[in-house]
């Protein structure tokens, strides 16, 4: 028995406050982290590696530009771009004047003929050369054309953030002890859960369960103390998947003759009662045991994540969420094609692409979740061994009504041959006894000799079997 029941049942297993605010949280720090420092790096790197002008192949402070001579100064101008309070640009014929943190305006300071500007500072035409509002980036360079784009994060990048946050909070519970952890208590329940369902698969005991999903290393520790029991454990599962195997004579090797005291019980679980469960039950079965054993060692280091996250979406996640996933994606997919039919139709600015870069990232999860789902879904068994099994299971079936027919024809045999005459015996007089009574010739008497009939042959063949 599982520590776990032990302990108090399955209430260990329920998730509480503490899960909850853990996870919403975690998620909340990884979102707002992700989306204001992660993203403006990002999307300024890429857009300066993309953008650049030729040439140029570094990124400095306005200070150093500032620190260097004239001549200096119009070498860097064709390999350097500067970085003024976070604007990224040329710098302009008053670079030199322009003082860090003084809050000036950065008119002359820049060429507005590039400019990358992803800070949350408002900028004005007057003062800066170029305006925009505090919620916008502004991107410009002649490779992305005359005008400049204008990019709202909070509606082009949140859903990457809410995306990059779920998934981190997931995979942080996911380390974390299950009893604050909440995708590590999922986890555990998963075990537990599927533990379940190999024992009504193949009705086994729980012992006997637990030792097949054991971990090698602790199925090797426990053979020291306890090898009687899985020798036990081992012969019921041999004998087991012997049965419906001896009718046409395959896998009748007795298990004494494959299991000694110098077997390893690691190997021998391994390759050959997984192998006959594989062949008797299916691989489902197998593999359900295979991936609970890993869940285990996860048990034993949650930093060994993948293997308790591969139990729970194998076994719990694909099969009740697959259809869930599905719709998603194509939900997904729908609003994507909505909003390029609306920028088709000159209804979005090319200039201004957030609500389109939120429906690309906002599709581009769907598929990536979906991608994950059919990643750890599980193969469909191969149709020649689903018939191989059906048809073994059908042999089977008629091997028992054969069995059943013989005997009915030996029985039908018996009455014809050594009983016909004492069965007359019988229903004469039972006939001449009912009759002999003057209340049932008053009765219905065909009705009742139909019934007297069967009940005599009944006693004359249950007499005839004592008398053997």
């Amino acid at each position: 028995m599982s520590d776990n029941k032990k302990s108090g049942g399955h209430h260990d297993n329920k998730e509480t406050k503490v899960h909850y605010l853990i996870m919403i949280g975690l998620f909340v720090v990884i979102a707002v982290s992700f989306y204001t420092f992660v993203i403006p790096s990002m999307v300024r790197g890429a857009v300066v590696f993309l953008f650049r002008p030729d040439g140029v192949t570094k990124i400095i402070p306005l200070s150093e530009y500032n620190s260097v001579d004239e001549k200096a100064k119009e070498k860097l101008k064709d390999i350097a771009l500067i970085n003024v309070e976070g604007v990224i640009s040329e710098a302009g014929p008053e670079a030199g004047k322009f003082q860090e943190n003084a809050g000036k305006p950065l008119k002359g300071v820049i060429n507005t003929e590039y400019i990358f500007d992803l800070s949350n500072a408002t900028r004005t035409e007057e003062l800066d050369g170029y305006s925009k509002l505090e919620s916008e980036w502004i991107l410009k360079a002649p490779k992305l054309g005359e005008y400049p784009i204008i990019i709202e994060p909070a509606l082009g990048f949140t859903i990457l953030a809410f995306v990059v946050g779920f998934a981190g909070s997931l995979l942080i519970t996911l380390v974390m002890p299950p009893a604050i952890g909440y995708m590590a208590l999922k986890v555990r329940r998963e075990i537990h859960h599927t533990k379940s369902k190999i024992r009504l698969q193949t009705g086994f005991s729980d012992d006997i369960v637990e030792i097949l999903a054991l971990p090698d290393n602790q199925l090797a520790n426990l053979e020291v103390d306890e090898r009687r029991k899985i020798e036990l454990a081992f012969k019921k599962i041999w004998d087991r998947t012997t049965e419906s195997n001896d009718s046409h004579g395959n896998n009748n090797v007795r298990f004494s003759s494959v299991f000694d005291d110098n077997t390893d019980v690691v190997d021998f679980r391994n390759e050959l009662i997984f192998l006959r469960m594989q062949e008797f039950f299916s691989d489902f079965v197998v593999k359900e045991i295979s991936d609970t054993m890993r869940a285990q060692e996860w048990e034993k280091n949650n930093f060994s994540f993948m293997k308790g996250l591969r139990l729970y979406m194998s076994h719990h996640f694909t099969e009740h969420y697959a259809n869930n996933v599905t719709g998603l994606a194509y939900f997904g997919a729908a609003i994507l094609i909505i909003i390029i039919g609306i920028r088709g139709l000159k209804f979005i600015p090319s200039t201004r692409p957030s609500l389109i870069l939120g429906a690309i990232f906002l599709e581009g999860a769907m598929l990536a979740l979906m991608a994950f789902t059919l990643l750890y879904t599980e193969e469909e068994e191969r149709m020649d061994r689903m018939l191989k099994k059906m048809e073994d299971a059908n042999r089977n079936q008629l091997d028992t009504l054969e069995d059943v027919s013989k005997d009915m024809h030996k029985v039908a045999v018996a009455l014809v041959d050594g009983n016909s005459e004492m069965i007359k015996q019988k229903v004469s007089q039972a006939v001449g006894e009912y009759l002999s009574d003057e209340k049932n010739i008053r009765g219905e008497l065909a009705k009742e000799i139909g019934d007297i009939v069967l009940k005599a042959i009944g006693s004359g063949i249950i007499s005839q079997g004592k008398s053997k």
